[in-house]
């Protein structure tokens, strides 16, 4: 049976302006990090999509490498886009992003401009598209000028591949450079993609007044601090937990200070009528500052569960500040 879109999409979801741009994001953004490789099962992945887009997520994050194998999650998303969303398509914001290594040989990683564009064109095949909304530079390349970098960015977009571009993974001095060359290019950036969590808050030093101050947007992705701010680690490690395959959470990451503040905050999120999983990501979004949060889900019922956050995203300066005493110890 075709699929057919939910009429209610739009009502319940909550979109922020990005920055000083006229691009609204919804303020929960689907990420495809996890969970839609070649390994992961297509009809799955399908229903996460799906299930998102009938909730009024529009916006869906790839990257070259993600999978596993690289490449294959943007495959996927082209499959469920050539399937059942193509009707859709001036619906959807679609960002993907080159930095990491994906290929043999020198050209096939960091931030030179044959490599920008090299991928990107192979990730617009991949997912069956003529452009991409938004195309990211992955990290910062030490080595290549940052000119060229943002030189090839700007290529991109006046080339039509991309309406948008942004950056990932750079420190407050590195965008604030990447943002003025961009200007004078005549390309503003979009949107910086930093990690942000409640156990993991540099972004609070400098970045966000950078980005405030030059009217570019943020997505923070890993807010549930790769699953540390769920209920999963109250007793232990699950067999079938991230932090026990040890991919990006590590076994050492879990510890017993850690948990005993999840504990912490999870009392809270109850006073609220909260999970510990829709704390987190209201807090992210605390204060406007934050342009949309980047949920991960292996299931449906995660991003309902995510989504619902939304129906709760105010604080009391209470509860502010017992988190913040509760992050603190």
């Amino acid at each position: 049976m075709a699929y057919q879109p939910s009429k209610e999409r739009y009502a319940s979801m909550k979109y922020n302006r990005a920055g000083k741009s006229g691009l609204k994001l919804p303020a929960l953004s689907l990420g495809l990090w996890h969970n839609f490789g070649g390994i992961d099962t297509l009809e799955n992945a399908r229903s996460m999509i799906h299930r998102s887009f009938d909730l009024g997520i529009t916006h869906f994050d790839l990257a070259n490498n993600y999978g596993p194998p690289p490449g294959s999650a943007e495959e996927t998303f082209g499959q469920v886009l050539k399937q059942d969303l193509a009707a859709y398509r001036d619906e959807l914001i679609i960002s993907t992003k080159a930095g990491y290594y994906m290929w043999e040989g020198p050209y096939g990683e960091w931030g030179s401009k044959k490599y920008l564009v090299s991928s990107l064109d192979q990730s617009l095949k991949r997912m069956g598209l003529d452009y991409v909304d938004i195309f990211y530079h992955h990290r910062p390349d030490p080595d290549t000028p940052l000119e060229e970098t943002m030189a090839a960015l700007d290529l991109i977009v006046r080339q039509g591949k991309a309406l948008y571009v942004g950056i990932s993974n750079y420190q407050a001095d590195q965008a604030a450079e990447a943002i003025r060359i961009l200007k004078e290019l005549g390309t503003p950036m979009l949107i910086h993609q930093p990690v942000y969590s409640m156990f993991n808050r540099w972004v609070e030093d400098a970045l966000l007044d950078v980005l405030e101050e030059n009217g570019v947007g943020s997505i923070a992705f890993s807010p549930l601090a790769q699953g540390m701010l769920t209920n999963r680690y109250l007793d232990g490690i699950p067999s079938d937990s991230r932090a026990s395959r040890g991919h990006f959470l590590k076994e050492t990451d879990v510890t017993e200070q850690r948990i005993a503040k999840v504990r912490k905050l999870n009392e809270i999120a109850q006073e609220r009528g909260q999970t510990m999983v829709q704390l987190a990501l209201a807090w992210v979004l605390r204060g406007g500052r934050v342009t949309s949060a980047l949920i991960g889900a292996s299931r449906v019922s995660q991003i309902e569960e995510n989504v619902a956050a939304l129906n709760n995203l105010d604080f009391t300066a209470e509860e502010l500040e017992r988190i913040e005493a509760i992050l603190k110890d």
